[in-house]
């Protein structure tokens, strides 16, 4: 499947992070940042939808997103044209991401970002924490209850929210003994790659009406921001629609009008 294609990709780029700096060296260094956190679900949860904006370049489903990459031109504009937030992708192979991408982004920007990865060792989040993120993602479908519990106490202990990620009842179930920052429903079948946005709509009815909601994948128009928001979500994460974009800013105009 290609969820443990990525995990067992990203296991050899943690391998090769950690040969570089050693797990005492990343957790010196982020103790040493010097960014002041930005609250990430305070920013999401707003009277109006929400928009997590993602730099990306590429993805298992698409393939090549945007040829003429430049992150923090990307990141930028999002800024200007309203963006709440960023999600910015820091795994190698298969998105072709880079933690270089969210530094440059940090030193550019002033919105809250979120390490978009996917996070499989608590080296991770002291490696979030250094390279100037606000938050991170975990996700429900490849970390056990107990793991989740452990790396979200190490992320707050770091000043780090988590955006804990989900697409069927049970991964929701696993999180029921905590109580996450932020809940996202990722409406992409993460063993198939299928998009469906009624899995936000299944889901938000049976999470606590109290959580910072999230709609991850398959945004695409104003419709489709409506839909979600009809559903309950606080806020969305899109990608590869304004990645593909090519004026940033009436794209957001179109994707808002009304919501």
């Amino acid at each position: 499947m290609i969820l443990d294609k990525i995990c067992d990709k990203r296991k050899e780029q943690l391998e090769r992070d950690m040969r570089k700096v050693s797990l005492s060296d990343i957790k010196f260094q982020a103790n040493e940042s010097d960014h002041k956190i930005i609250s990430f679900s305070r920013a999401i949860k707003r009277d109006t939808l929400s928009v997590i904006s993602e730099v990306k370049k590429a993805s298992p489903s698409k393939g090549l997103i945007c040829r003429n990459f430049d992150p923090v031109k990307t990141a930028c504009e999002y800024e200007l044209n309203g963006a709440n937030a960023i999600s910015c992708l820091t795994e190698e192979y298969y998105f072709q991401g880079s933690s270089e991408y969210l530094k440059a982004i940090r030193a550019a920007v002033r919105l809250p970002i979120l390490r978009k990865d996917f996070i499989i060792d608590e080296y991770q989040l002291y490696e979030a924490r250094s390279m100037g993120a606000d938050a991170v993602l975990l996700i429900s479908a490849i970390l056990s209850e107990e793991q989740m519990k452990e790396y979200s106490e190490i992320a707050h202990c770091l000043g780090l929210e988590c955006l804990i990620e989900v697409h069927n009842e049970d991964e929701y179930r696993k999180t029921l003994g905590f109580k996450p920052d932020m809940l996202g429903i990722n409406n992409r079948n993460l063993y198939t790659f299928e998009v469906n946005l009624e899995t936000t709509g299944r889901l938000s009815r049976i999470i606590d009406e109290h959580s910072v909601l999230v709609s991850e994948s398959g945004i695409k128009d104003n419709a489709d921001m409506k839909k979600v928001r009809s559903m309950g979500a606080d806020a969305v994460l899109i990608g590869e629609t304004l990645m593909r974009s090519e004026s940033i800013g009436e794209t957001f105009r179109i994707l808002r009008e009304g919501v």
